[in-house]
């Protein structure tokens, strides 16, 4: 796919030249392709204006103008070409207030974030790397363009860009851009949540989440970020075991929420002010939900049958917040030795076997949800003859409890006689 994806990119870059202008791949596929990584798009830098791109390529989509940006479509595959260009002052710590034209490539590689993103290939397959990225990336260090104070200044999400590039790529961030990130970082508080929770998302969802949490907590930027956040307490936790062997980014997050004590509502609270979507908050908000009540279940039991005891409990959750929240679960607890966050004994040793049997136990359930049982709430309204009303869904629950702990047999006669016999019980019990 990169080598149709680069020679549709050189075919422009090609175009460009013959015309009579400049024109470079530039920025993140240039410092991917030196590295060996994948590239997932290619970007165009060139002296030719918008209007001038306009008329040289057939399918042209305006989608940056105002920035100096055309998306070229070659082979139904798009491509962004900008014209190099100076930026003017820079409002809300964020965007350039005015955008100048210019003929210089070392001039619009000059005003990028980090040295490493500064490079650009000619069509000939040359780098042109006026600002030494290349040199810095064999160092293992970024480096920001310049003055870093200038670069944070002028656009504070660049801030966050360097922890998540540092903890992408395994780099050392050099000593004067880190010092500059420190005395700038309060300039967070003017980027848009959902930006925050971009670069956010990356560094938890990329290769080195450990890096990326031991940055975060060092730089202590969540704490400046425009709404106050839980995971800003992340500085208080200085040992995280290797997440990297948690696979989703949802797991990853759910496993910070559970360590720093958060309870469900507030993880909603703070996914929503992050700007997660829906289902990301619903994953995330299972798991911390089913870890709450598994642990607090226990705090009230007295004496209890291990095993049996901790599978009833197990299985019940697996039930309410599903099979796929508690399989994770069990991973996150499987991440450390000592048991997660539980201040009691009881809690502890119930842990360890969740951690031993849980998936087994997951692995033995009949059933796990409501459709998979033989009657529905109908059939047993027919059959006890009674009108439907909240006890038929704490009735059927009560079955399929059953029916997942290997109780009572999927099967209709037994369902209905066991449904017979509870909903006399309830009748009794609301006498």
């Amino acid at each position: 796919m990169s080598d149709a994806l680069k020679q549709g990119a050189m075919q422009i870059v090609r175009r460009l030249c013959e015309a009579g202008f400049e024109a470079y791949l530039v920025g993140g596929c240039v410092r991917d392709e030196q590295l060996g990584r994948p590239v997932k798009d290619y970007d165009i830098a060139t002296s030719a204006h918008p209007d001038q791109v306009q008329r040289l390529f057939e399918r042209t989509v305006p989608t940056g103008l105002q920035h100096g940006t055309v998306t070229v479509v070659a082979d139904k595959k798009p491509y962004e070409v900008t014209t190099f260009r100076r930026e003017g002052g820079y409002e809300a710590f964020r965007r350039p207030t005015e955008v100048e034209y210019i003929d210089s490539l070392t001039e619009d590689l000059q005003r990028r974030d980090f040295t490493m993103n500064a490079m650009a290939i000619d069509q000939n397959g040359r780098l042109i790397d006026p600002f030494d990225g290349m040199k810095d990336l064999e160092r293992g260090v970024l480096r920001c363009v310049g003055q870093a104070e200038e670069r944070f200044g002028e656009d504070a999400l660049r801030m966050m860009r360097c922890l998540r590039f540092a903890s992408e790529y395994g780099l050392m961030v050099e000593q004067a851009t880190w010092d500059a990130l420190n005395s700038g970082i309060s300039l967070l508080r003017h980027i848009a949540m959902e930006r925050i929770r971009a670069e956010l998302e990356r560094m938890l969802g990329g290769s080195d989440p450990n890096r990326a949490m031991s940055l975060l907590s060092g730089s202590g930027a969540l704490r400046h970020a425009k709404q106050e956040l839980l995971l800003s307490g992340l500085g208080k936790e200085t040992e995280w075991p290797p997440f990297s062997r948690l696979t989703e980014m949802e797991h990853r997050l759910a496993f910070i929420y559970i360590r720093l004590g958060a309870d469900p509502a507030d993880v909603e609270e703070d996914m929503i002010k992050l700007t997660f979507s829906r289902q990301q908050r619903e994953t995330v908000k299972r798991i911390v939900a089913a870890h709450t009540v598994l642990v607090s279940g226990l705090d009230e039991s007295a004496e209890w049958d291990e095993e049996p005891y901790l599978r009833r409990i197990w299985i019940a959750v697996a039930l309410n917040y599903g099979v796929s929240a508690l399989r994770t679960l069990r991973e996150i607890y499987l991440l450390e030795d000592v048991p997660i966050r539980t201040d009691n004994v009881k809690s502890g040793r119930a842990v360890d076997v969740w951690k031993r049997l849980g998936s087994v136990w997951l692995e033995q359930m009949p059933v796990s949800a409501l459709g998979e049982l033989v009657v529905g709430g109908k059939e047993l309204m027919s059959h006890l003859r009674a009108k439907g009303g909240p006890w038929t869904g704490r009735l059927l629950h009560r079955l399929l409890e059953g029916a997942a702990l290997g109780e009572l047999p999927n099967d209709k006669e037994t369902l209905l006689a066991a449904a017979r016999e509870h909903y006399d019980k309830m009748q009794e019990n609301d006498e």
